[in-house]
Parts: structure tokens; sequence; C-alpha cells
């Protein structure tokens, strides 16, 4: 593996940016400086982050989520 993270990844199965393997090593997001743990997808090029809102699920069951613009940071959490 790669000692950068991928410039988007997703935690939803569904989605063609999911990667099981990243998720598993541990990925952490700084968005504007500050850490996020509640991060649902996002994007270090295009600069955004899709975050969970609240309780509430869309008509499929899925949280309801917001896309925030800023400066994102993706690291690993743990070392291999």
């Amino acid at each position: 593996m790669t000692d950068t993270p991928p410039d988007r990844l997703a935690s939803d199965p569904r989605s063609p940016f999911h990667d099981a393997e990243m998720l598993d090593r541990g990925i952490g997001i700084r968005f504007n400086g500050v850490e996020r743990d509640n991060v649902e997808e996002y994007c270090v090029s295009e600069g955004w982050i899709r975050v969970a809102v609240g309780k509430s699920k869309d008509r499929r069951g899925n949280p309801m989520t917001l896309k925030i613009n800023g400066q994102v940071e993706a690291y690993f959490r743990t070392q291999d």
C-alpha cells in the first residue's frame, strides 16, 4: 500500500469511491484545521466533505448528508 491516502474516498459500499482496505487501515480527516470523525465522503482535490445531518434519513434509509466546502487534509491514523 502507499503512504498517501486516496484523493476521494466514501464509506458507503455502494459508491464507486468505496475502498474497504483503506477504510480498515484508518483514515483521518482534518477539515479547516479541525479533526472530523463524522465524515461520510471526502475529496481533497475539490475541497469538500460530506457529513451526516443529525439522525435524519432519506427515503431509502440512508443518512441525510450535507456537502461542506473548505480545506481538506487526509492522513492515515495508524502506520503499518
